[in-house]
């Protein structure tokens, strides 16, 4: 079959050419296609379910909240974990997946279950509802809303939060490929009607007349038509509030034929809604922002590119002196990790190719070996987007072009020696085509029978990695696939393109002198048979030393530390900056400020530090009031001047901070916490759960762990989680 193919190639040249034209144009059009990101998406297959009720305590959100919708989700087909956390006015529960359910059937079984579930929620105790349709990498976007320095002053956070919400959130919405604008920070505006308790006894009015009458006086209706000249003339009653003046002169009750209303008996003013979340930055006080969250399964750095043609035409409709600036932009870090891969694959690709020139020393036929890398990784591109594989630091980074050119290696160096062979026979040094084709043929099906199982070899070792499952599946096999792609490609190039282009281009008369790549390996010859021959009459010596340093290796081995995957190196650092358990949100903020006014004050490599406390409008991160993610934004590694790592500038920054007392950090990479909160519930690398029935138990137990496990070697950042026991 393999010489078949080889022959059919040789003798059909037009045919093959017209199948690497298309190749090459399949190539780069899935090239252009398919998603490009920094990293794998690890992100286990999930559904968010939030209820919010601020009027709740922890307590109750636990019994008439979380424990019902965990129960109601418990029967679901391929659940495999269900976690949840409660909190003042919140409860988040997590519903994982199996990866083979997809991301929208499981959505459609969770609504379904939600629909039954509210009737066992009591009235007024919050609606249920689902998260975003994200992952890990969805957070692509961060901003916030900046004001010049010319107009300082003239903007309240209050103004800013309804020009995010009602300006950029809405400008926003449509866009494909954002599923969700996440608004934080500022004080949301609302009508507000502050009673007096006297005034009320006073008219015998109370709180809930005052409620029913502008519960009542606050809707439209309708009347169907009525029919004059001919025409349906449609009725329709107006009553909505639209002002506060609206709101002052809504009846409250009549009263011997006089009517109360509300501006009788309270005062009528916009205010603000309760916070639970805030955000700070560069210690200047509160700022307003958002998270521009994807849609799963999206191409980041298309919908970036769509996001940021989408900012600027949203800034010419904000006020004067208001722009939108990113703090948080995934697109330059994809742009980061893919020049390091482009850079990488660029360079290893001509470091083989000047290779193959020399020691092969044939100038076209190096050529054509070269040419089988990039043809290789268009393969590998057309069979990603076929596959679903996306484009990153694991999938391509993991590809060998010394493995991808070894049989195109063997073809050519085989065609370039028969043809050296047969020219030394030859009186009139000079070859007809036909005979290019027999030599090359010839070469190719001899060398191609080893080299073809040869590859097939090194494709079956990576059939393991295709069976692994989770986190370990997705991150491993992007890589995997991508590798025998690569091969694949290579081996199919093997049996067509470069038999086909060594009868085409290989020289009707080629030289007959010893090229110097020839000397070169000759003289590596004379230079390793005394070696080997020197080792073949002390078999006794060598095998001693081998088993030792097997031994050696092994023990070394087994005292190396390990980890699942190098961490990636974001650019950026994230904080989090953990107060005493129950510190009011102005009591956060306070200290948000002088940590940053701290950070940029003596760390110049930093040029932003922006905190978000407790939590956003969609609380998919339910982050205490007393917890502030901290994202310090830092500038490229050659402009460092107090540091020179990361770690050293952590070891630098605690010194720095020590002068707050009660404050503990812990220091990661925005991307890397992000995929750690998502898939285990808990920020940190490690998490011990502890479970029971009685919290005052498993209180003290809790601490008496954190004494033990604080004197592990290694163990940097400790975190008690706070519970709060309340005693009768």
């Amino acid at each position: 079959m393999i010489n078949k193919i080889i022959f059919f190639s040789i003798k059909n040249k037009l045919i093959i050419g017209l199948m690497m034209v298309a190749w090459v144009g399949f190539g780069l059009y899935s090239m252009k296609i398919v998603p490009v990101d920094a990293v794998p998406d690890i992100t286990n297959n999930q559904v968010q379910v939030i209820t919010v009720s601020p009027n709740l305590g922890t307590e109750d959100i636990e019994q008439f909240v979380t424990s019902p919708i965990e129960l109601a989700m418990a029967n679901l087909p391929n659940v495999v974990e269900i976690r949840s956390i409660s909190r003042f006015g919140l409860s988040v529960v997590t519903i994982v997946f199996e990866d083979q359910m997809g991301t929208y059937l499981p959505r459609q079984l969770v609504s379904e279950k939600l629909e039954a579930v509210k009737s066992d929620i009591p009235p007024n105790f919050g609606s249920p509802f689902m998260g975003p349709i994200s992952t890990g990498l969805g957070e692509i976007y961060q901003y916030t809303l900046e004001v010049n320095s010319s107009y300082q002053g003239q903007y309240t956070p209050t103004e800013l939060r309804t020009f995010q919400d009602w300006i950029v959130k809405r400008q926003m919405a449509m866009l494909p490929g954002v599923i969700e604008v996440n608004s934080f920070g500022g004080y949301i505006k609302q009508y507000e009607i502050a009673v007096s308790p006297d005034q009320l006894k006073s008219m015998g009015i109370t709180i809930t007349d005052i409620f029913n009458a502008v519960e009542a006086n606050n809707e439209n209706t309708g009347g169907a038509y009525i029919v004059k000249n001919h025409k349906a003339n449609f009725i329709k009653g107006e009553g909505l509030l639209t002002s506060i003046e609206d709101i002052k002169n809504t009846v409250v009750k009549n009263k011997n034929g006089i009517p109360i209303l509300i501006r009788d008996v309270a005062t009528v003013q916009f205010g603000t809604a309760i916070r639970y979340g805030s955000v700070t930055k560069d210690g200047k006080g509160q700022a307003v922002g958002g998270t521009i969250m994807m849609l799963k399964g999206e191409n980041s750095k298309d919908v970036i590119n769509r996001v940021k043609e989408r900012i600027t035409e949203i800034e010419k409709s904000l006020p004067n002196g208001i722009t939108i600036e990113p703090f948080l932009d995934r697109s330059d870090l994809i742009g980061r990790t893919t020049s390091t891969v482009q850079t990488n694959l660029l360079e290893g690709g001509l470091i083989v190719i000047f290779i193959l020139v020399i020691f092969l020393g044939n100038f076209r036929g190096g050529l054509i070996v070269a040419s089988t890398i990039p043809l290789s990784l268009l393969f590998a591109y057309i069979m990603m987007n076929w596959f679903g594989v996306w484009s990153n630091l694991m999938s391509l980074g993991a590809i060998d072009f010394g493995i991808i050119v070894d049989g195109s290696v063997i073809i050519i160096e085989s065609v370039v020696f028969y043809t050296f062979v047969r020219v030394k026979k030859m009186d009139n040094p000079k070859l007809t085509q036909d005979e290019l084709d027999d030599i090359s043929n010839n070469s190719s099906t001899k060398m191609m029978n080893a080299a073809f199982f040869g590859q097939l070899i090194i494709l079956i070792v990576f059939l393991p990695i295709l069976t692994l499952q989770g986190v370990e599946g997705k991150m491993f096999a992007p890589m995997a696939m991508t590798f025998s792609f690569a091969v694949v490609g290579a081996m199919i190039l093997c049996l067509t393109y470069v038999p086909m282009m060594a009868s085409l281009v290989m020289g009707k008369n080629p030289s007959t002198k010893e090229g110097w790549g020839d000397k070169f390996i000759n003289w590596l010859s004379t230079v390793y048979e005394p070696v080997l021959l020197a080792a073949l009459k002390q078999k006794t010596i060598i095998l001693s030393v081998s088993v030792v340093l097997l031994i050696t290796s092994i023990l070394t081995f087994t005292k190396m530390g390990g980890e699942f995957v190098p961490a990636l190196d974001e650019g950026d650092l994230a904080m989090h900056a953990i107060l005493k358990p129950g510190s009011s949100l102005e009591e956060t903020e306070k200290v948000c400020q002088q940590i940053e006014s701290t950070i940029l004050t003596n760390f110049p490599e930093v040029t932003s530090v922006v905190s978000k406390i407790g939590v956003a409008e969609i609380p998919t991160d339910p982050m205490p009031m007393d917890l502030a993610d901290m994202f310090l934004i830092l500038k490229p590694k050659s402009e460092w001047k107090t540091f020179e790592t990361k770690e050293e500038f952590i070891e630098k920054l605690k010194i720095q901070l020590a002068y707050l007392p009660g404050v503990n950090y812990e220091f990661s990479q925005p991307l890397e916490m992000r995929f750690n909160e998502l898939m285990t519930g808990v920020r940190q690398d490690v998490a011990v759960k502890l479970f029971g029935e009685d919290l005052h138990v498993l209180e003290t137990y809790a601490s008496k762990m954190a004494k033990i496990i604080s004197t592990v070697d290694g163990v940097a950042d400790l975190k008690q989680e706070a519970i709060k026991v309340y005693h009768k």
